[in-house]
């Protein structure tokens, strides 16, 4: 039987949640997003929550909220998915690349004061598969350029920084709930923040500029007049979704501990496969959300390359991912941004390195077996001999 890529885990409460939020006759943002967004920012320690239909919705207000204009520059990773570098450009700001560190893939913190100038307005993490980025070190150059910091933090629910939630320590986060996150709504987004105007600034850009939503505007006694205080957009998380939500959020540790296993039994694995090479993990303490299990193919090690070895690790039934081609490499990035393969030297071979195995909650042992058996038994059909090894 064919392995998925990944399965939300979605039980009888949220099913029972969705039908009690059809029935009620109130499907669109109102009591149950609001809740949602209370139980959310509890969880994470942040003051601010406004839930967003995508997390591409949340970066581009986070964006947006910046004011940002023509020449301004947003440094973040070039390993994400395009909607990082998309918003800031959709937002009116110029994308600056950072290489990443070659065992976490995360954004290196040592190399960012290298590419700040005065243009620069905001600093961009990208927590990499759940693992967070060296905050300390991000938020100490921010503060002494008196720039902000925008967490992508779309793997990083319920990652944790030593000892402090991920959503909590930028100047605002925004977090993903993608059906293959590690919490899903279908779609949707959170972002948190612990700064009161910026909270009130991301919910009228929210929804229209308006200063009253749908639920205070029709939900109540108040009578549904309202006013325009700047051109918003409609990113609004429904009731529907936020009925998902609120159950997702109360499994999530649960969720957490057994992708955890499921990543230590790969470690253990693969330990045997020199061929297949696991991420790395942070030096600092932290709890890794497992949202991505990441290998590394060693190429110079197989007959054939990254992309015929997924192609027959997926025609034995197995899903994977690719997670990512590097941003520096798409035709719009490499047109706009130029040739920096020299400069982003990291990202560059990884990403032609990469992919992601399944990994979620409803996964067994044994699945993790037969995945782990398919990728070996494709290492062994295509292993170089060592004297054919490329020099």
């Amino acid at each position: 039987m064919a392995i998925p890529f990944s399965r939300p885990s979605i039980g009888e409460e949220e099913i029972e949640e969705v039908v009690a939020c059809l029935r009620s006759g109130w499907i669109t943002s109102g009591p149950r997003t609001a809740r949602f967004e209370q139980e959310f920012a509890a969880a994470v320690g942040a003051a601010h929550a406004i839930a967003v239909s995508s997390a591409t919705a949340g970066l581009h207000l986070a964006f947006l909220a910046l004011d940002l204009r023509p020449g301004d520059e947003v440094i973040t990773t070039p390993m994400t998915w395009p909607a990082t570098l998309n918003t800031i450009v959709q937002a009116g700001g110029q994308p600056v690349l950072v290489d990443i560190e070659p065992g976490t893939l995360n954004l290196d913190a040592e190399l960012i004061e290298r590419k700040l100038s005065k243009k620069t307005r905001a600093i961009v993490p990208v927590h990499f598969a759940g693992q967070p980025c060296d905050m300390d070190a991000i938020t100490a150059i921010a503060s002494s350029r008196h720039l902000r910091v925008i967490e992508d933090a779309a793997h990083a629910v319920g990652t944790e920084y030593r000892g402090r939630k991920i959503g909590s320590i930028g100047d605002a986060a925004v977090f993903s709930f993608h059906p293959i996150k590690n919490i899903t709504t279908g779609e949707g987004g959170m972002i948190t923040t612990a700064d009161a105007d910026l909270a009130r600034r991301l919910r009228l850009l929210r929804f229209h500029g308006v200063e009253r939503d749908a639920w205070k505007a029709y939900g109540g006694a108040q009578l549904p007049f309202y006013d325009v205080s700047l051109p918003g957009l409609k990113y609004n998380l429904t009731d529907l979704q936020a009925a998902i939500g609120i159950h997702q959020l109360r499994k999530l540790d649960g969720f957490i501990a057994r992708r955890e296993e499921l990543a230590c039994r790969y470690d253990r694995a693969l330990a045997e496969v020199p061929e297949l090479r696991p991420l790395g993990r942070v030096p600092y303490s932290c709890r890794h959300a497992h949202h991505l299990y990441v290998v590394r193919l060693d190429r110079e090690g197989l007959s054939i390359d990254r992309e015929a070895f997924m192609a027959a690790v997926q025609a034995a039934g197995v899903g994977l991912g690719l997670h990512f081609t590097a941003a520096h490499q798409l035709s719009y990035y490499r047109q706009r941004l130029g040739n920096l393969e020299a400069e982003l030297p990291v990202a560059t071979d990884e990403s032609r390195r990469i992919f992601s195995l399944p990994l979620y909650p409803a996964m067994s042992d044994g699945d993790v077996d037969t995945v782990v058996d398919v990728l070996t038994r494709t290492v062994q059909a295509h292993r170089r001999s060592p004297g054919s090894r490329p020099a």
